[in-house]
């Protein structure tokens, strides 16, 4: 950096103003807003690379910004080019990864400013465009595994089953690669076309059930007894029954999806236990332990360079602009991805 961020300089950026069908040119525009100054504890990175979620077209769909332009973009890897005063673990120059915070502006700007603490370093062995696609997911995935549903990282010796729905999509590429890297669990997912199926066995699982078809039959079918785990990244309130049945007595469901009021009297008579997964949940309630997210992104990029996970970026739809990032909310939208869509550069 050669001369000191002034807050008058500006930055493309894509954003909305307010929330439209993704068919409609203006639900996403090109926009120049000042280049934000990172506070105590930020990085302001320069933005190489993005990925595109569910959270993006739901925070778009569901949140007015009444006018104002609202940056949206929750996964990104990039250069460090300036720090906060209280900065400890970056310096300019390092190359990051990370999701960021949802009470915050997103990442789909030139320059984007992030807690060091939920931030960790880009795996060495990826390009800019394949580690912007790990950081949400990884983060779910591991939270979900490790914190909420309690497995232990590294125990071999502990077997069971777990079952993985919407297992090609981002989290569950991710939940399926940790669990065959790091547990002895055997992974049941869920997929419904050829495509779908084969990309989640070489993600790690082991056995693929449709989930457009009913659950509980096709599980007996390779888990008599039931599975002990299930991990349910869509449609939760859909298939409770159906996971009431599936789970052994003191079995644990953990969900990530949205949904509104639904039965949970079905989950008492195995002593079921219910767990919700929000990797946001750290930074928009400034928890005492947020660095955890920067040792599990450490932890990620290990093992990404070891070679023991891989990325999940599957299809890179061109540079960061209104038009492109459309696309990717169109294609989330119509429930059709593979793993991960990225944007890279400007």
């Amino acid at each position: 950096m050669s001369e000191p961020w002034k807050p008058t300089a500006t930055m493309p950026a894509v954003a909305y103003r307010e929330s439209l069908p993704i068919d409609d040119a203006e639900s996403l525009v090109d926009v120049e807003l000042p280049v934000p100054q990172p506070g105590p504890h930020d990085l302001l990175v320069q933005v190489e690379a993005v990925a595109v979620n569910p959270v993006d077209y739901k925070v778009r769909q569901n949140n007015d910004p009444g006018g104002e332009p609202k940056v949206l973009g929750w996964d990104a890897a990039g250069t460090v080019v300036a720090v906060g005063e209280s900065v400890e673990l970056f310096k300019t120059g390092d190359e990051v990864f990370y999701a960021g915070a949802i009470d915050r502006p997103g990442a789909n700007s030139r320059f984007h400013t992030v807690d060091e603490r939920i931030a960790g370093r880009k795996p060495t062995t990826l390009s800019f465009t394949e580690a912007a696609a790990l950081p949400l997911t990884s983060l779910t995935a591991w939270e979900g595994l490790f914190e909420r549903l309690g497995l232990r990282e590294g125990a071999a010796e502990e077997t069971g089953t777990l079952l993985l729905t919407a297992a090609a999509g981002g989290v569950g590429a991710m939940v399926a690669q940790l669990t065959r890297a790091l547990t002895g669990l055997t992974v049941i997912g869920t997929a419904s076309r050829p495509e779908t199926a084969e990309f989640a066995r070489r993600m790690g699982v082991t056995h693929v059930i449709d989930h457009h078809r009913p659950l509980p039959a096709q599980v007996t079918e390779v888990a008599p007894a039931g599975v002990d785990h299930i991990f349910s990244t869509a449609a939760t309130d859909h298939n409770l029954a159906a996971y009431a049945d599936i789970l052994k007595p003191f079995g644990n469901l953990l969900a990530i999806d949205d949904f509104g009021p639904v039965e949970i009297g079905l989950l008492k008579s195995k002593s079921i236990s219910f767990h919700w997964e929000l990797m946001f949940t750290r930074s928009l309630y400034q928890t005492p332990d947020q660095a955890t997210q920067h040792h599990i992104l450490t932890r990620i990029a290990q093992l990404t360079d070891k070679g023991t996970l891989q990325t999940t970026a599957t299809r890179d739809l061109g540079t960061i602009n209104a038009v492109h990032l459309r696309e990717a909310h169109r294609i989330l939208e119509s429930g059709t991805a593979i793993g991960k869509l990225t944007l890279t550069g400007f």
